[in-house]
């Protein structure tokens, strides 16, 4: 009763999930003014995981965009939850976890290892670094989880519930708080059979990652360029593909195509789509291309043709192929950048018109 009191002090709204206390716990919360008292029919105790979802339901169907958990144990502090609001001020729609100080004096030695076996695997699972990923006070953005499905009922949900929102790309972050551990302090973690829920959770999310989660942020870096898209963009992603895929760095042109349009902010996926230019029923004009163009500079001529195009023949002109390749490579890049923005402005004004005669 300590804490709801101290709790009301700052904040209007609690609501306590009862998750089948067998002590007086019932009866004191009946005479608990304004506070919010969701029990189980059955009365059978659920899991921590199981409470936190079905307050986490209560609160979205009252209509709050963010709920705040605190455990019911005495061990933090209500006058903390204005860092909690300070932050989401700044950052809507943040997964706050509250960051204890776990070098502090009592701290249980427990709780230390437990936390940085649980932020190592966190930074493994989502490619993300916290302070503390166990912490019970935390605040959750109701709307940005919406539609999410969790599926473990215990102590390992608080496990669950951050890496998936995190594979969600719902930012996670910490607040400091304080905490205490009292010596009355009761503690329903089962080390042996939690420890192994939590490890075999950790197992799972860590193949779901491997298999699901980091090529899912390969392709969207891939995608991504950084910036808004526009017809310049677009058509010099084109003609640098076109470009790489001519330019003589065999076995290095897709590595050092994505390389450097990251570096210039290009489209990585149009870049790679135009560099496959250089597929087998291309290669025999852009070789003999390449090597037109290089007598044409070098005022010689080549030996190779369609007839004779073979290694021997290639190595003895490979200076001409070299210089006549990297010049195709440059004109032919222009000229795809050229022709890329003039399909795409077409395009656009075609669109407009269109647009424009369905709002007569």
């Amino acid at each position: 009763m300590t804490v709801l009191r101290d709790l009301q002090q700052w904040c209007a709204d609690v609501m306590v999930v009862n998750d089948g206390s067998t002590d007086e716990t019932h009866n004191l919360l009946k005479t608990s003014d304004n506070v919010d008292v969701v029990e189980y029919a059955d009365g059978k105790n659920r899991g921590k995981g199981h409470a936190i979802k079905t307050g986490l339901r209560r609160a979205a169907e009252r209509g709050f965009r963010y709920a705040i958990t605190m455990d019911s144990d005495g061990q933090h502090f209500p006058d903390d939850l204005p860092n909690f609001v300070d932050f989401i001020s700044q950052n809507p729609d943040t997964l706050i976890i509250g960051a204890r100080n776990l070098n502090a004096d009592g701290m249980p030695g427990k709780n230390t290892f437990a936390n940085k076996f649980s932020n190592f695997w966190f930074k493994v699972e989502t490619l993300q670094s916290l302070s503390d990923t166990q912490s019970g006070f935390r605040l959750y953005p109701l709307n940005k989880m919406r539609g999410m499905k969790f599926f473990t009922p215990r102590y390992e949900f608080e496990v669950e519930v951050i890496v998936r929102c995190a594979w969600r790309y719902i930012k996670v972050a910490n607040v400091p708080i304080k905490v205490i551990y009292p010596d009355d302090r009761v503690s329903h973690f089962r080390p042996l059979r939690d420890f192994a829920r939590i490890s075999l959770l950790n197992t799972i999310l860590v193949t779901v990652a491997l298999l699901y989660f980091y090529p899912k942020c390969f392709v969207k870096w891939l995608i991504h360029s950084g910036q808004r898209e526009t017809t310049w963009t677009i058509s010099a992603a084109c003609g640098f593909g076109v470009f790489m895929g001519i330019v003589p760095i065999w076995g290095f042109q897709m590595a050092v195509a994505v390389a450097v349009a990251h570096l210039l902010k290009l489209n990585k996926a149009i870049v790679l789509a135009f560099s496959n230019i250089s597929i087998p029923p291309m290669i025999p004009f852009i070789v003999l291309g390449s090597l037109w163009l290089g007598g044409k500079i070098l005022n010689r001529q080549t030996a190779l043709s369609l007839d004779n195009l073979n290694v021997n023949a290639m190595y003895d002109d490979l200076w001409l192929y070299v210089v006549g390749s990297v010049t195709l490579a440059i004109l032919a890049g222009i000229a795809m950048t050229i022709v890329a923005a003039a399909i795409i402005t077409i395009g656009k004004m075609l669109n407009k018109k269109v647009s424009q005669k369905e709002n007569l």
